[in-house]
Order: C-alpha cells, then sequence, then structure tokens
C-alpha cells in the first residue's frame, strides 16, 4: 500500500546521506534516496531494506543540475511514494583547488552543484509546500561556509553562498508554515573526505553525523551545526581582526606568513 508521506534526500547513495537514510528509516519513515550513480542506490536500499520488517527505502537516479529532471522525479516520488513532507538536500560535490592549478573550472563545477543543484530543488519543492501550507528542507552546506580556509577557495565559496541564499530565505518562509533549516557539519568521514590529504580535525563517523541531524530536525533551530568544538572554533574566529584570523588559521593548516594583513 502506498504511504501518504515521505522522505526525500538527495546525495542519499553515500556517507552522511546513506546513514541518514537508514536511521530514518529505522524510525518507520518511507525514504526516497537519489543520486546519479543506480549501482550504488541500489546497493544503499537493499543495505537499509534488509535490516526491516517491511521495505521502506527507495531510489530513483537523478542529476541535481538537470532542473527539469529535478522537477519531474519529484512528480514520480509523489505519485508512488506519498507526498513529500522532508527534503534533505543533501547531495553536493567536494575538490581543493590552490595557486598552483588555479582556474574558474572548479568554482563552476562546484556552484552547479552545491548552489543551483539545491536551488533547482528548492524552486521545485516551494509550490508544493505553499500550496500545502507545510513541508520541510533541510540543506546540507558546510562549517566551511563560514570563512576563508587554505585549498577551499571554490568549496568554500559555493557553501558560503548557499548559506546566504537559505539566510535570505528564512526570512519569508518563517512566515508560513514551511520549515527550512541549514546542517553544517565539520569533517564527516565520507568518500568525499577520503580524497583530502590534509589533517581533518574532529572528524565525525557518519552515523553520529546522521544522529545529530535527526536531532536538529526536531529542534526549532535554523542551523544544525556539529561537532560543536570545531562549530565554536570556527565561529570565534570569525570574530577576529583579519590579522590574527590568517596568522592563527596559518599556523593551524601551515599556511602561516610574515604578511601583516589587518
Amino acid at each position: 500500500m502506498k504511504s501518504t508521506h515521505c522522505t526525500w534526500i538527495t546525495g542519499g547513495g553515500s556517507g552522511i546521506g546513506f546513514a541518514l537514510a537508514q536511521q530514518l528509516a529505522e524510525q518507520g519513515r518511507v525514504i526516497v534516496i537519489t543520486g546519479r550513480d543506480p549501482q550504488r542506490l541500489s546497493k544503499a536500499c537493499q543495505t537499509i531494506n534488509a535490516r526491516l520488517e517491511f521495505p521502506r527505502a527507495h531510489y530513483q537516479v537523478l542529476d541535481v543540475t538537470n532542473a527539469q529532471a529535478v522537477a519531474e522525479c519529484i512528480n514520480e516520488i509523489e505519485k508512488n511514494q506519498g507526498l513529500i513532507e522532508l527534503a534533505v538536500l543533501n547531495a553536493g560535490d567536494h575538490f581543493a583547488n590552490g595557486l598552483d592549478d588555479f582556474s574558474v573550472v572548479p568554482f563552476r563545477q562546484l556552484f552547479e552543484v552545491n548552489v543551483f543543484g539545491v536551488l533547482n530543488c528548492v524552486e521545485a519543492l516551494l509550490p508544493r509546500f505553499k500550496a500545502r501550507n507545510a513541508g520541510h528542507i533541510a540543506v546540507t552546506a558546510s562549517v566551511a561556509g563560514y570563512q576563508g580556509l587554505p585549498l577551499a577557495s571554490a568549496y568554500g565559496a559555493s557553501k558560503a553562498a548557499i548559506i546566504h541564499a537559505c539566510e535570505a530565505l528564512y526570512f519569508e518562509l518563517r512566515l508560513t508554515q514551511i520549515k527550512l533549516q541549514i546542517i553544517n557539519p565539520g569533517f564527516v568521514k565520507t568518500p568525499l573526505t577520503d580524497k583530502n590529504t590534509f589533517e581533518m580535525p574532529f572528524l565525525v563517523e557518519p552515523e553520529d553525523a546522521a544522529k545529530a541531524i535527526i536531532k536538529g530536525l526536531t529542534s526549532h533551530r535554523f542551523e544544525i551545526a556539529f561537532p560543536t568544538p570545531f562549530v565554536l572554533i570556527l565561529k570565534t574566529l570569525r570574530y577576529l581582526p583579519y590579522r590574527w584570523y590568517f596568522a592563527l588559521v596559518g599556523r593551524m593548516t601551515g599556511f602561516s606568513s610574515s604578511g601583516s594583513e589587518k
């Protein structure tokens, strides 16, 4: 029998998205995960459903950078699995970029997924949620969007952009019954962060990240950020004069300089 409501998680085939889908399904929610790799999605659903009395995880192949495909996917989800009551817009990409190979290309690639991919989903969801005067959107960004960090000019900028967009949208959405939240994780052990060659402080396992997100989703907070010690450090650094900020972060990351930024 078709359910009346479901949860949609983009980028749900691995990492945070998969861990979140698994835990929400175990709590009784009907889950639809989407992504670009059908084999990964199929395996993820098999793993989730194997632990359940009745299968509650479903998948559809979707590239969030294709706005028409996003709209069609949402139509299919609501036709087959029920109305979307919670959308976790988690699909994203990450890679480091520095001066040696500096180019606008990684900026375009990361903005296409991390910003416009998210906004394609928001654009398709909002008319439905407004018509129902109900709905919950949670957008995965990153603490890297708080301020500039070494080797993250493209990734950090894309996350800063989506944080900014959500902050602006929140002013209007809080006057409705549509709930909007931003998820800002620190370093989480995923296939994306496995590519990093630098030390990742306060590294969190995906299962622990999912627990923190689920707890935050039931709160009235706009931001769900973790792990707390790392978040507090980065938020404190935001308020320092640039001279101190560059000196401290430079020492922490191996990019120290004798410059005199103020």
